[in-house]
């Protein structure tokens, strides 16, 4: 499957290089210094399932690990990441039903729309870009391998895989047994089904069901489970360990949960991420934003009314990606405010001193992605500018291609 166009990386100014990079580890709870030990550095960040438009939340989670990316590559690490679209899953062919519509052509149009969208967020792509659909040969590869570890078990057809098996089942979260309990119904998960040796067992493989899609395979017709999918992209894009797994906190159990227990049992000589990174979540009228509940903000529609998607690029950039916050039509406003100061000030011919902006900038982005601060510094600079500071010359210049480089703005 093809990703998005690249907008293009630009230099930092000077070929000054960034701080290493630490970002907080939802296991550990603490700041991890993610400096690749060997190689690029590498990301796997978990995508859409394209049943519906782009939505802020996806937005804010998908810039959040943009910046993470251009952090490393201001250290001067190569990156190498990877995401998935989940096109063939339950939401998927609920919605396809519900609409009348054939859920492949469904899934394409929702996957070019986010295409469109990322691109317009001057969000850099993904190396590996890859269906669930294509991914079925890794899938059976791997769960051929959980099979030889004996770590699955047969219901009804179905084939379930057994977290017992892994000995750090719980780690990612550090949630206990009651937590996952509460909430695996209504994230994907089947505890209640009879057959099953323990509640959270997670699904691998599902048979063929009338009027579904299914594939040939070894293990019988059907389709690949959701957690799999993804470790199996991973593992064989990235290998048996990755610098971090990405994606929503709503993400943490119990997918990225069972992701890395499948991948560790697979593997159990490596631990799967050396840090899980989550951005928070995105609210609207008082509620999280999701597609079931349909109160959403889309992108699509923002641009489609003139909106600037820098304008929408800095709304996000203006909340730490770990926080949980409501989209306000005043952070719009602000926003552009925001937008025609800097391009005002990198406009002038010389503007205030860059040496310390262009340091700080760079150690807020590599402290834990702290882009709101890194914000309020080029907003300092800005309003220095603007009150006629001209101490050096070509000073816009450096902000434009630092603000470019670093935070993805095009000024």
């Amino acid at each position: 499957m093809r990703a998005w166009s690249s907008p293009g990386t630009t230099a930092l100014p000077g070929g000054v290089r960034g701080p290493a990079v630490r970002i907080f580890d939802s296991s550990s709870e603490s700041l991890l210094d993610v400096t690749p030990l060997d190689g690029p550095a590498r990301m796997y960040v978990c995508g859409i399932t394209p049943y519906d438009a782009t939505h802020m939340g996806h937005a804010a989670t998908y810039v959040a690990f943009d910046l993470l990316n251009r952090a490393w590559r201001s250290a001067g690490h190569d990156v190498h990441y990877v995401q998935n679209v989940t096109d063939v899953d339950d939401p998927l062919l609920e919605r396809a039903n519900a609409n009348g519509e054939d859920w492949v052509g469904l899934a394409e149009r929702e996957t070019e729309l986010f295409r469109t969208d990322m691109q317009a967020l001057r969000v850099l792509p993904p190396d590996a870009y890859v269906g669930a659909v294509e991914a079925i040969p890794l899938v059976l590869d791997m769960v051929q391998q959980l099979q030889a570890a004996g770590a699955t078990y047969d219901v009804d057809g179905d084939l379930y895989f057994s977290v017992t098996h892994d000995p750090a089942f719980g780690e990612v979260s550090r949630w206990s047994r009651e937590q996952m309990l509460r909430v695996f119904a209504d994230r994907g998960g089947d505890p209640e089904r009879p057959g099953k040796k323990d509640p959270l067992d997670c699904l691998l493989w599902q048979a063929e069901r009338p009027g579904e899609p299914a594939w040939d395979s070894p293990l019988g017709r059907g389709r690949p489970g959701w957690h799999i999918e993804c470790s199996a992209i991973a593992r064989d894009n990235l290998g048996a360990t990755i610098d971090v797994q990405g994606g929503g906190s709503d993400l943490v159990f119990p997918h990225h949960e069972m992701s890395a227990s499948e991948a560790q049992v697979a593997d159990p000589d490596q631990r799967f991420a050396r840090a899980y990174v989550h951005a928070g979540m995105v609210g609207l009228d008082g509620e999280k934003m999701s597609k079931s509940k349909g109160n959403l903000v889309l992108v699509s529609t923002l641009r489609e009314s003139g909106l600037d998607p820098m304008v929408i690029r800095l709304v996000l950039l203006g909340h730490h990606y770990r926080s949980d916050w409501q989209w306000e039509e005043s952070d719009v406003s602000a926003a552009g405010a925001r937008l025609d100061k800097w391009r005002s000030a990198v406009a002038k011919p010389a503007g205030a001193p860059t040496e310390h902006l262009v340091t700080d900038v760079l150690t807020a982005l590599a402290t834990d992605l702290d882009a709101p601060f890194a914000l309020r510094l080029i907003d300092h600079w800005a309003n220095t500018t603007d009150f006629g500071d001209a101490s050096e010359p070509g000073a816009g210049d450096v902000v434009r291609a630092l603000v470019e480089a670093a935070l993805g703005v095009r000024l």
